[in-house]
């Protein structure tokens, strides 16, 4: 895994560097009684993103949602469901020790069971935000592509 740092992301940029490693990742959304979505700014890129982070050896993909949703906001949820799978080869993000990760993540639901926000060496704002609140927002544009799957309702993007 890459050492916290700052990260930068490239999107379909010739001039991006070659990827030297894949990461399965994992985000949730989490939305809450009044339909607000959990998010969190982040450290790294100082963008808004879903709570998720990587995957890790001894743990199924639903532990890793729960495990990383705990460690980046606090709150405890369960996995409800999946929105998307994006592998987008064109996506990369160069971290500051020289890992390249090609994008592969799997964005989940996951219902809110309790806790207490909280901040982490990966979020410095643990907020909830109506739907509509959340266009003005600085994020990425693939963290956005993902809320906007999960929140249409539609059928499980595969990409």
């Amino acid at each position: 895994m890459s050492a916290m740092g700052r990260r930068i992301d490239y999107i379909d940029d010739l001039d991006a560097p070659p990827a030297n490693s894949v990461v399965p990742s994992v985000v949730a959304i989490v939305c809450d009684e009044a339909g607000r979505v959990l998010l969190i700014h982040k450290t790294d890129n100082d963008l808004w993103a879903l709570p998720g982070g990587g995957h890790e050896i001894g743990e199924s993909i639903a532990e890793a949602v729960v495990r990383e949703v705990r460690e980046e906001t606090g709150y405890e949820v369960e996995v409800t469901g999946l929105t998307g799978t994006y592998t987008n080869p064109k996506h990369v993000m160069a971290y500051e020790d020289g890992e390249v990760r090609q994008q592969f993540s799997i964005a989940f639901t996951a219902r809110l069971l309790g806790g207490e926000p909280r901040t982490s060496s990966e979020s410095k704002r643990v907020e909830w935000f109506h739907p509509e609140d959340t266009h003005d927002l600085p994020m990425h544009p693939s963290m956005r592509m993902r809320l906007a799957h999960a929140l249409s309702g539609g059928p499980v993007y595969i990409g």
